[in-house]
């Protein structure tokens, strides 16, 4: 039988999310129902409300969660009821280009429920990225669900569904970022700061945070910086490079995702390094470089999606090492709050106020 919960979502481009009744079907072949007990704000939610994504409203938004399992469909073998999990937008096939070239962090077929969840009248909803988890339960794909460890605080462990991982992987997976390394973050928002949290966990000795707010250059402090720049004050690049013995960093990360800032980032490299961009651009971003720069600065220019993670290793470890005390996912979480009041997370979030407002169920 079929369940009605309560859910929030986005009815039409700028309009305020609402809560609603939600629709949630039994599970079918190789689906899962998930009881989400927290679930981050994530701008990404943002981006759909404003139609930045697609137009296929009503969007039933959020997807950086974690909760229990509670019912599981026809062959599903990953999980079972009672299992504590992540829930993850990248659910690898197995069978894709990628995936068969041993590159399952590139996976060009993810595996998404078959069902969907509707409003009360029959209306389909689109699940944002696929996973739709601002609602008291969820359907996903059985690939969606990753077990960690239930002694995480849900509210903690979510946060690996999106932003966090997504900032922590730039670092390690594909900045591959290691012991020693000199490392840049351009943009200390939640993704910027988690990076920074990878790099001092595999051991970085000069992690530079970048940003134009002086109060988010002190909170990249707490994650691990050891300098702070000030780019309302200073030359981002040049003053990278006097940190750096006049070199520039080994890896520069830009969390910020605009033409500028990637040029700061690519400058502000030594030679040989690795620019790896995170912020996601918008389509109408074009950069303008003179191309011999590309070529006599050598090294790599890397996008990172996900953090190149891989759920299944990635979230248990991570979940590991933050039990240990080695990973401070906790101050990610800014504060608890309602579904009710997930509208005003959007603008504390705009203006910088929180790295994450998490939503409780």
């Amino acid at each position: 039988m079929s369940q009605t919960v309560r859910g929030l979502i986005s009815r039409s481009k700028g309009a305020r999310v609402e809560v609603t009744d939600i629709v949630i079907p039994d599970p079918g072949p190789g689906e899962v129902v998930v009881k989400v007990i927290a679930c981050g704000v994530c701008h990404t939610d943002l981006t759909y409300r404003e139609g930045g994504i697609s137009d296929d409203y009503p969007f039933l938004l959020g997807h950086e969660a974690s909760g229990t399992v509670e019912a599981i469909g026809e062959g599903v073998i990953n999980v079972e009821p009672g299992d504590f999990v992540i829930l993850n937008w990248r659910a690898v096939c197995g069978q894709c280009r990628a995936c068969k070239r041993g590159r399952p962090h590139l996976c060009f077929e993810t595996f998404n429920a078959t069902q969907s969840m509707t409003l009360t009248d029959g209306t389909q909803l689109s699940p944002a990225l696929g996973v739709g988890a601002f609602v008291e339960k969820t359907l996903v794909h059985e690939r969606q669900c990753t077990k960690v460890d239930s002694a995480a605080d849900p509210a903690v462990a979510g946060l690996l569904g999106c932003g966090v991982m997504a900032g922590i992987g730039a670092a390690i997976n594909t900045g591959a970022v290691t012991r020693d390394d000199t490392v840049a973050v351009i943009g200390c928002g939640g993704v910027g700061d988690a990076a920074i949290a990878g790099a001092a966990l595999v051991g970085a000795k000069t992690i530079i945070a970048v940003d134009l707010d002086s109060r988010k250059l002190e909170k990249a402090r707490e994650f691990g910086a050891t300098h702070t720049v000030n780019g309302a004050d200073a030359d981002v690049v040049t003053s990278i490079q006097d940190l750096t013995g006049g070199f520039g960093a080994d890896v520069v990360i830009d969390a910020v995702g605009r033409p500028a800032t990637w040029k700061q980032a690519f400058y502000a490299r030594d030679l040989a390094g690795t620019v790896v961009l995170v912020g996601v651009p918008t389509p109408a971003m074009t950069l303008d470089m003179p191309l011999v720069d590309l070529f006599s600065h050598g090294g790599a220019l890397k996008s990172s999606w996900y953090g190149d993670c891989l759920p299944e290793r990635d979230f248990p470890t991570l979940i590991s090492l933050h039990l240990q005390g080695r990973l401070p996912l906790e101050k990610f979480v800014t504060e608890r709050i309602g579904l009710d009041d997930v509208e005003d997370a959007f603008k504390k979030m705009h203006a910088g106020e929180v790295l994450r407002s998490v939503v409780m169920l």
